[in-house]
């Protein structure tokens, strides 16, 4: 019996914000995903010896992948959102990526995992293949493609300035004017 050849679909879809906090007592950083409307910044609140302090929040969304064809589904709890690449640090090994890959018309997306479990405990490649196997099932593959790559190639985060994707329809290469660092 041959495997079955996925056809994926979105399921699962959650819409909120990834929310960073920042501890000032030992300036680690842990994100989680929020449902709220509109998690407030600034909030502070203290955990052990942890004093948390939110950061940053950005639009973002979650979701799971249903095979169509044998209804096989595959979590994606570990997955905070997709993050597009804006250039932004030209050492980057995201920045070098999107370089080599442009020539190619593939296109770049980043997949980010939560703090600080992803630095040690990142998405597996095979996750990342499906996540790249989705977007592409959507395209026409002869006039572009995407690849989904690890947030972990990101070496400093408190400079990246890439944008979260927010909305299920938005691949688009024009990014709005105006970009800030996250922090």
């Amino acid at each position: 019996m041959s495997e079955c050849q996925h056809q994926w679909e979105m399921t699962n879809i959650q819409f909120g914000f990834v929310v960073f906090e920042k501890c000032f007592h030992c300036n680690e950083l842990r994100t989680y995903f929020s449902v709220e409307d509109n998690p407030i910044l600034g909030d502070k609140y203290r955990e052990g010896d942890h004093f948390w302090s939110r950061a940053e929040n950005a639009q973002s969304f979650r979701f799971d992948l249903k095979c169509t064809r044998c209804n096989h589904v595959e979590k994606f709890d570990d997955l905070m959102g997709l993050l597009h690449c804006t250039g932004c640090l030209p050492d980057c090994e995201v920045e070098t990526l999107r370089k080599k890959y442009e020539a190619q018309k593939t296109w770049i997306l980043v997949a980010f995992g939560f703090l600080p479990e992803a630095k040690t405990e990142p998405i597996p490649p095979h996750k990342l293949d499906m996540l790249t196997d989705y977007f592409n099932q959507r395209r026409d593959t002869s006039r572009s493609m995407i690849k989904i790559v690890s947030f972990n190639l990101i070496e400093d985060l408190s400079l990246c300035k890439g944008d979260f994707i927010h909305d299920v329809g938005m691949l688009s290469l024009e990014p709005p004017p105006g970009r800030k660092p996250l922090f």
